[in-house]
């Protein structure tokens, strides 16, 4: 997060990815309830909703308010993580908004790009193959953008 405000923009909204998140949850239930499969699967279920409806704040109000068990430091640190994070993890508000919560477009795109750079005979130089990527973005960034920069871009002439 940093590097992206640091190299980008101040303002950049970095979102944690929701199956990461979820990850957080699931390793508690582990430690919390070894034994019981059941248990775990049907708290950690509570818990995604709660984090779903209500984000990474709600989460954390909600398991303060929990009698659960400390399991060592496991509750610690989830609560930590979220806390941590509650920027990151306001998925109530990114769906509002029409933002994706997972990584999946992102990982796709990656994999599009993959295949463009490594189809049969193809050789890229490192500025090729980042100007292919900074297209795709473009491309997938909307209509708007796309639109945009190529009215703002000069025409030229390749001789």
């Amino acid at each position: 997060e940093a590097a992206v405000h640091r190299h980008f923009d101040e303002g950049t909204l970095c979102i944690l990815d929701w199956y990461h998140a979820a990850e957080h949850m699931h390793e508690y239930a582990k430690a919390a309830w070894p034994g019981d499969e059941s248990k775990r699967t049907a708290w950690s279920a509570q818990a995604k909703g709660v984090l779903y409806e209500r984000g990474g704040s709600g989460l954390v109000r909600w398991l303060r308010r929990q009698q659960l068990p400390a399991a060592g430091d496991a509750l610690r640190r989830l609560v930590g993580y979220f806390e941590g994070n509650a920027h990151r993890t306001e998925y109530p508000e990114y769906r509002a908004a029409g933002l994706d919560i997972g990584s999946g477009p992102t990982e796709a795109g990656c994999k599009v790009i993959g295949a463009r750079l490594k189809g049969s005979g193809m050789r890229w130089c490192p500025d090729g193959a980042a100007r292919v990527g900074a297209l795709r973005a473009l491309y997938q960034s909307g209509p708007a953008l796309w639109d945009g920069f190529w009215k703002a871009t000069p025409k030229r002439r390749v001789a």
